[in-house]
Order: structure tokens, then C-alpha cells, then sequence
């Protein structure tokens, strides 16, 4: 039986390896270091940004792999397909992050290496410049409001009343039976009035329900009585 085992390794050089992922570890590890800069929330994973780094590389050797042959590009996406990640991204600009390191491993994996050092500065560039200058922002605080009442419909009517006079505009989002059906909780979204504070609001609501539970969620703030 003769056994021919051929090495394709010819189709790329071993300059071409090196300078790849090399360029692919330097580009990537910007990228990490603009998600680490630019990061806000308390969900920071030092695991993913690692992650972003080694993904941009074995991108980058995925299309060393693949190169122009179209055979060997469906056999890649037939054996990756199996892949199933179970992890939750948490937030959506982590999908953007990611998006970016497999591009630039694609590019990089390639050979443009022009293009992949130009995307990667002006990309990383307009994500420092939002962060810098916090564009999008949306400087609206809204409240959630949980009141009981009885369950006639007088008492929604008197919380109603409230709202209006202490808000600038509400919304009704549910109304649910507590106590075995002896109370309602009616919960609300509501944004206060500029001179009106949520203690103001919460004594409102507390002379018109009875005395039971108002509660006033403000961002991470609660106050509640």
C-alpha cells in the first residue's frame, strides 16, 4: 500500500506565518486594551479580553488554512459549526468587540496588512473618541414605582393623580394582586419633575393609599417606605 503524505505548508511561508500572527497578537491586544480602557459596568472579565486576543489569532490561522482554496473553506465551516458556546455575552458591545478581533484576524490572515493596521487604529480611535466625549448618551433618569392599594378602582385613580402632579409623564406597566387579592401593586415608570425628589413623591403616595408600601427605584438607588 503506498501511503503519499504530502505537506502543504508551501502554500505560505514561514515569514508569512510569523508576520501574521504576530501583526494578529499586536492588533488584538490593542483591541483588548481599548475594551479594558473603555469598559464602565462591573461585568469587566479579564477571561473575555484574554479571549479577544487568542480569537484574532486563531482567525488569523484559520485563513492561513483556508487560503483561496474554496474546498477547504466549506470542510472549516462544517467542522466549526459543531462549536456551541454557552456563555451569555452581557452586553452588546462585547458582540461588537468580538466581530472586530475576527476581522482583523481575517485580514491579518490574509496578508492585507495595510488595511488591518488601518482598521484597527481607526476603529479603536472612534471607540476612544465616544468614550471620551460620552456621545449617545441618554440623560434621561426614569423611576419605577411600586405602590399598594386597595383594590377599588378610587384608590389607582388617587395614586394616578399624584403621578401626574410630581411627573413629568408616566406608564402604567402592570397591576398585580398581592395578599391573597387584599391589596393591588400597581407598578409604574415615571420620570420626576426637576424640582421634585423621590422622598417628596413616596409621602404623596403614602397619604392616599392607606399607609401600605410605596416603594421608588431610581437607577441603583432604592428608597422605600
Amino acid at each position: 500500500m503506498n501511503f503519499d503524505l504530502q505537506d502543504l505548508s508551501g502554500t505560505f511561508t514561514t515569514f508569512d506565518i510569523i508576520v501574521s500572527l504576530s501583526l494578529s497578537f499586536v492588533l488584538s491586544a490593542i483591541i483588548a486594551w481599548v475594551y479594558r480602557y473603555t469598559h464602565k459596568n462591573v461585568s469587566y472579565s479579564q477571561s473575555y479580553v484574554q479571549t479577544l486576543v487568542l480569537c484574532g489569532m486563531i482567525i488569523t490561522l484559520i485563513m492561513l488554512v483556508v487560503g483561496s482554496n474554496i474546498a477547504r473553506a466549506f470542510a472549516l465551516v462544517g467542522a466549526l459549526s459543531v462549536i456551541r458556546f454557552r456563555n451569555a455575552i452581557k452586553e452588546t458591545r462585547d458582540v461588537g468587540f468580538i466581530f472586530l478581533v475576527m476581522a482583523i484576524g481575517m485580514t491579518t490572515g490574509t496578508r492585507f496588512y495595510v488595511l488591518a493596521i488601518a482598521a484597527t487604529v481607526a476603529i479603536c480611535l472612534v471607540m476612544l473618541i465616544m468614550y471620551k466625549f460620552n456621545w449617545f448618551k441618554l440623560d434621561v433618569q426614569r423611576q419605577v414605582v411600586k405602590v399598594q392599594v386597595p383594590p377599588e378602582q378610587e384608590y389607582t385613580s388617587l395614586v394616578e393623580d399624584v403621578l401626574i402632579e410630581y411627573c413629568t409623564d408616566f406608564e402604567l406597566v402592570s397591576t398585580e394582586a398581592v395578599r391573597s387579592g387584599a391589596l393591588n401593586e400597581l407598578y409604574y415608570t415615571a420620570q420626576l419633575k426637576k424640582n421634585k425628589k423621590p422622598t417628596e413623591l413616596i409621602s404623596a403616595l403614602s397619604g392616599v393609599n392607606t399607609g401600605q408600601r410605596v416603594t421608588v427605584l431610581t437607577g441603583y438607588d432604592q428608597t422605600d417606605i
